[in-house]
């Protein structure tokens, strides 16, 4: 099992953290008392997480036992990675005054800034545990791609889908790009042909022979393979790729399932044919 602790100051940025590992397909649970960290991990093991994601912070019971804890885990053959996010006083002081939020060590007769280094001396024994970043001059979007290329979850992340449709229905209103591919030879015009779709054989046959649309291949793959890993780095977990063509049966049919191939093994990979599927239903 891999377990990812999340810990660090209030302000820092640990909810971000757990975005990510969420979107990266951890199981993620927030604000778990360090007492109730082996139970919880046992539970996520016998429920068939391979993945999980814990943050724990200052407000947690038994604070000083997690070191015991993680310490434990590392015996039992589970990878814990702890992950600290820290910043400066004067970055927390300005987040907490921009998002009007209560610090949660906060109480009567206790400034904010004497709650935050509080927080930080409470913390001291987590902090030199793990991998230590300091967001005091991080933007969110650069801290995420950070935590991303720190645990390794750049690739995976994403889920495209390759969507044939007919121009004749209308652009799908779900696409981020949309590819034309009616200037490639239409196999509709062959009566022999016309019967069939792009996942059949005697159409897949007469494409792959035509050197415009192996050629029309050949760019998309370089287009998506040039600017997908940028995409992902945008925090972007879903893309939609509509390719066109007049009926939606033949071409973008083929098109769409050829792409799909190509980027199954970097990506997780949907397809679906929208004529094809209006024609299937009753």
């Amino acid at each position: 099992m891999q377990l990812v602790l999340v810990s660090g100051l209030s302000g820092s940025g640990k909810s971000i953290a757990l975005r990510v590992l969420e979107d990266g397909g951890y199981y993620c649970v927030d604000n778990l008392p360090a007492n109730l960290l082996m139970e919880t991990v046992d539970f996520l093991a016998e429920a068939g997480h391979d993945r999980a994601a814990v943050s724990i912070d200052a407000r947690s019971a038994a604070l000083p036992t997690l070191p015991e804890h993680i310490a434990e885990l590392r015996r039992r053959g589970v990878d814990c990675r702890v992950l600290y996010l820290e910043a400066n006083a004067a970055t927390l002081l300005r987040r907490f005054s921009e998002t009007r939020r209560r610090h949660p060590l906060a109480g009567a007769g206790q400034t904010l800034a004497e709650a935050i280094e509080r927080e930080r001396a409470m913390l001291a024994g987590i902090a030199t545990l793990g991998q230590r970043i300091d967001t005091s001059d991080l933007q969110p979007r650069v801290l995420q791609n950070w935590i991303r290329d720190l645990l390794g979850l750049g690739a995976g992340t994403l889920t495209i889908l390759f969507e044939s449709f007919s121009y004749k229905d209308g652009v799908p209103q779900d696409a981020d790009w949309v590819l034309d591919c009616r200037m490639l030879a239409n196999p509709h015009y062959d009566p022999q042909l016309r019967p069939f779709t792009g996942c059949d054989a005697p159409v897949i046959e007469y494409l792959q022979g035509e050197a415009a649309v192996q050629r029309w291949l050949e760019d998309v793959r370089g287009l998506l393979r040039r600017w997908l890993p940028e995409i992902v780095r945008e925090n972007r977990t879903h893309v939609t790729v509509a390719i066109g063509c007049t009926g939606g049966r033949h071409r973008s049919v083929y098109l769409a399932e050829e792409l799909a191939k190509a980027f199954r093994g970097d990506w997780r990979v949907l397809v679906r044919h929208r004529a094809l599927a209006r024609e299937a239903e009753p």
